[in-house]
C-alpha cells in the first residue's frame, strides 16, 4: 500500500452500516459525499467508508441479499432462486429519481462522471386524487394544455389552472408587469392559489407532485411565493428536456452512481479507502483537525494498518457522530416486486406516483417509485415498486403505507424492515469544523437531496455552491 499523505484539505467519513449489518442503515450515501468532492475541485479529499463496498443505504443489492436482509423463510430454504439468477436484479435499498433540469444532473454533468453513466428515462408522473376505491390516479399536468386534457380537475377549473400555468410560464422577477399585482418576495404561496381561486385539489398536485413540497407548511410560508414559482418551473423545464416526464434514472440502478464518482476520484485529487474504521477524532483547540483510523484488507484477519491524517475540515453521515445529531422521525420503506405494471400508469415501465398528504388524510405525502427491465434492474417480465412515507404512529406501519400498496394491484414479494431513524445535526458545524448531513428522507426524488448538499457546502465554505444549467445527459432509448 502506498503511504497515506500526513493532510488533506477535506475529510469525508462516508457511508458505514451500524453494528447490527443487517440493519437498514440512517447514514447519508457515498454518492451524496461523493458529490461534495466534485464540489471541491482541486482540493486534496479522501473519502472513508467502514464498509467494504460502495454504496451504504443507497446501494443497489441483488435479490439474494434483499431476501436475506428483509425476507422471512426458514432456515435452508432459497426463495429466490425462483426469480433467476440473483445477479441479474439490482434493486434499490433507498428510490430517488433524477430531476432532468435539476441541479444534481447539473452537478453529474459538470463533474463528466456522466461517460460512466447511461440514463434511460421515467416513463410518467402522476399524482393521486382521493382514495380508493374513488381515487383518480392521473398525469401531473406540466404545462396550459395537458391542464386542459387533466381528469383532475372539472372543466372550470382546468380553465383555472391553465391561467395559473401560463401566468407561471410567463413570470419575470425583473419585470413586475408580470407579477399581477403580487409581491412575490413577501406573500405567501397561498395568496397565489387564491388569486386564481384554485381547488384544495388542484393545490395539492401543484404544490406537492410539481414543486415537490413535502407537507403543506409552505402554504403559509412568508416569502415563500417566489420559491414555488421556481419550483414548478424546475418541473416543467425538466419534462421539457426529454418529454414523458421530468425524471431520469440511471440503468442497473442508483449504484452505478458511487462507483462513477469512484473512479473520477483520482481526477479530482480525491482517495477512496473502505473497510477503514474510525478511531478517534483528532481536535486541536477545540476544533476537529484530523482522525485516527484502521484500514483492513478484505482477506487481512489482522490488525489491519493503522495511521493518523490531518484535515482542515471534516464532512461526514450521522452515523460518525451520534452525539451530535438529532432523530427527527421514522422513514418507512417497503420494496414490492410485480409481475405487472402498475395499473393507472398508462402500462408504463416506470412511473413516480405522489399521494398527497390530505388526500389520504394524513400529514405526509406517500411516494411511490417504480422501475422495470427497461432500466436492467430485474428480469423482464418483472417490475420493483418501492413505497415510502414518513411514520406518524408508534405501530400498524404496513397501515400508515396501505394506501400505496392499493395502487400496486398483486403484490408477488414485500419486503419491510424497521422504521429508518431520519437523523438531522445538531449544530452547523462552523464552530468545529464538522459538517455533518442529514439523513435520506422518504421522498422519491434527489431534491432533498441535493439541498442538503448545498446547504453542506454552504456551511463549510462560506458562500453558496452555483452549477450552470448545461445540456443534459444521453438518455437510453
Amino acid at each position: 500500500m502506498e503511504e497515506i499523505p500526513p493532510e488533506y484539505d477535506v475529510i469525508v467519513l462516508g457511508t458505514g452500516k451500524e453494528m447490527n449489518p443487517a440493519a437498514p442503515t440512517p447514514n447519508a450515501n457515498i454518492q451524496r459525499q461523493a458529490l461534495l468532492n466534485a464540489c471541491f475541485p482541486g482540493k486534496k479529499v479522501l473519502h472513508i467508508d467502514r464498509n467494504d463496498h460502495y454504496g451504504g443505504e443507497a446501494a443497489s443489492v441483488n435479490i439474494e441479499t434483499l431476501f436475506k436482509k428483509y425476507g422471512n423463510f426458514k432456515k435452508g430454504e432459497e426463495p429466490w432462486k425462483k426469480y433467476g439468477r440473483a445477479n441479474d436484479w439490482n434493486i434499490d435499498l433507498v428510490p430517488k429519481f433524477l430531476m432532468a433540469n435539476g441541479e444534481l444532473t447539473n452537478i453529474l454533468v459538470s463533474t463528466d462522471v456522466t461517460r460512466y453513466l447511461e440514463f434511460k428515462q421515467i416513463a410518467g408522473s402522476y399524482v393521486q386524487q382521493g382514495r380508493t376505491p374513488r381515487a383518480t390516479v392521473a398525469k401531473v399536468p406540466s404545462d396550459a394544455a395537458e391542464a386542459l386534457r387533466s381528469p383532475l380537475m372539472g372543466m372550470f377549473e382546468k380553465r383555472r389552472a391553465k391561467k395559473f400555468l401560463e401566468w407561471v410560464g410567463a413570470f419575470d422577477e425583473n419585470n413586475p408587469s408580470t407579477h399581477n399585482g403580487l409581491n412575490v418576495n413577501a406573500c405567501v404561496p397561498r395568496e397565489i392559489y387564491d388569486l386564481f381561486s384554485l381547488e384544495p385539489g388542484t393545490r395539492d398536485f401543484i404544490g406537492h407532485a410539481m414543486a415537490l413540497y413535502i407537507d403543506d407548511q409552505y402554504i403559509q410560508e412568508k416569502g415563500a411565493a417566489f420559491e414555488m414559482i421556481q419550483r414548478i418551473r424546475l418541473y416543467v423545464n425538466s419534462m421539457a428536456r426529454y418529454g414523458k416526464s421530468p425524471y431520469i434514472y440511471p440503468l442497473y440502478g442508483l449504484g452505478e452512481l458511487p462507483q462513477g464518482f469512484a473512479r473520477l476520484s483520482a481526477i479530482y485529487g480525491g482517495t477512496y479507502m473502505l473497510n477503514t474504521t474510525i478511531e478517534e477524532i483528532i481536535y486541536e483547540g477545540g476544533k476537529a483537525a484530523g482522525i485516527k483510523a484502521t484500514m483492513k484488507d478484505r482477506a487481512d484477519a489482522g490488525e489491519g494498518i493503522k495511521f493518523t491524517t490531518k484535515a482542515k475540515k471534516i464532512l461526514g453521515d450521522p452515523s460518525y457522530f451520534p452525539g451530535k445529531v438529532q432523530v427527527v422521525g421514522h422513514v418507512l420503506r417497503a420494496i414490492c416486486i410485480l409481475t405487472h405494471p402498475v395499473p393507472s400508469t398508462d402500462n408504463s415501465d416506470s412511473a413516480q406516483i405522489i399521494i398527497p398528504q390530505s388526500q389520504v388524510g394524513r400529514k405526509n405525502d406517500i411516494y411511490i417509485a417504480i422501475v422495470s427491465s427497461a432500466h436492467n434492474v430485474c428480469p423482464k417480465g418483472y417490475y420493483i415498486a418501492i413505497v415510502s412515507t414518513i411514520a406518524e404512529g408508534d405501530s400498524n406501519h404496513h397501515l400508515e403505507l396501505e394506501p400505496g400498496f392499493e395502487r400496486l394491484g398483486r403484490v408477488e414479494e414485500m419486503f419491510m424492515g424497521p422504521p429508518i431513524p431520519l437523523y438531522k445535526p445538531l449544530e452547523s458545524g462552523i464552530s468545529d469544523n464538522i459538517f455533518i448531513s442529514n439523513s435520506y428522507d422518504a421522498t422519491s426524488h434527489f431534491e432533498t437531496t441535493t439541498d442538503d448538499v448545498k446547504d453542506i457546502y454552504r456551511r463549510c465554505e462560506g458562500h453558496e455552491l452555483v452549477v450552470e444549467g448545461l445540456r443534459g445527459p444521453e438518455i437510453a432509448e
